[in-house]
């Protein structure tokens, strides 16, 4: 008669734990949308104000343009305002879904008992992170065609590359939002004030409207401290095509190793930040505080 060997059980207990997690992701997902679809009125306004914010900032950005609205024809104007667009809003989600949620829940009184059950707590995280990717996706294709329809043909060049940079981005944005997740634990009331002026802060400094040779030397300074910065350029840039000027803070190559150590190590910074902020407010008894 065979007896299982500890090694087979270690692999049993694994798989099992592995199952679990999935379960628990799988459910924290299906609970993002159930609360998502409870609210057709904002579900419905949040395609609204896409709409808004495109024709705003699209005009705004084509300011910059070396001809203004003479240049809204140009290929490069609309491929530099539509993809810088594309992680601006990606950003903006991110901050609000994956960071501020978290407050959301501690106000609603969840997430205490969320977080003193045995459940993965970067299954609740990552859960923020589908609903992010899914439905800011999207919002990204329909604002992409409407700003399209108002500035012209999109370039679209190097495809696989561009993509390589879009989920290195996109990995570095969700890690910055599970980084201000963290601090959503510590300021708690005021996080709402910290995400309009971090989006403020990457409207400015990260370009996504417009080039960064139209910001000042000083915050062009600045702008070259932030990971996500280089991120903005690379994308647009290889998807333009490199036209002349392009990528304007660094070389691509440069560039590229920067968006690539951001995509791989930022996540796990995040949720580091996020654990140890976890930890200490189980400690203080204030995961329930209002």
């Amino acid at each position: 008669m065979a007896f299982p060997t500890r090694s087979n059980r270690s692999v049993k207990v694994r798989l099992a734990g592995i199952e679990n997690n999935l379960s628990a992701f799988l459910a924290m997902v299906q609970k993002e949308f159930i609360i998502m679809l409870r609210y057709p009125v904002e579900f419905v306004a949040s395609f609204a104000q896409v709409f808004v914010i495109v024709v705003v900032l699209t005009f705004a950005g084509l300011m910059f343009a070396p001809r203004g609205l003479a240049s809204s024809t140009d290929s490069a104007t609309t491929g530099l305002v539509v993809y810088g667009f594309v992680l601006f809003i990606y950003l903006s989600d991110t901050l609000w879904t994956i960071g501020f949620n978290v407050r959301r829940e501690q106000k609603q009184g969840t997430l205490e008992q969320l977080y003193l059950s045995p459940v993965s707590k970067f299954a609740a995280l990552a859960s923020r992170v589908a609903i992010t990717l899914f439905w800011t996706g999207l919002l990204s294709v329909c604002a992409a065609v409407l700003m399209t329809a108002l500035l012209g043909t999109l370039p679209f060049e190097n495809g696989g590359l561009g993509l390589f940079v879009l989920v290195m981005a996109l990995s570095g944005t969700f890690g910055t939002g599970f980084a201000f997740a963290a601090l959503t634990l510590r300021i708690k009331e005021a996080a709402q004030t910290a995400v309009n002026l971090l989006q403020f802060a990457f409207m400015v400094l990260c370009a996504p409207f417009f080039p960064f040779s139209a910001l000042p030397e000083s915050l062009r300074f600045f702008s070259r401290l932030i990971p996500l910065s280089y991120g903005v350029d690379a994308f647009r840039s290889t998807l333009m095509g490199y036209p002349p000027g392009f990528p304007e803070l660094a070389p691509i190559e440069v560039e590229l190793v920067i968006v690539t150590l951001f995509g791989l190590l930022m996540p796990l910074v995040g949720f580091w930040l996020y654990r140890r902020a976890e930890d200490h407010a189980r400690r203080r008894g204030s995961l329930s505080e209002y």
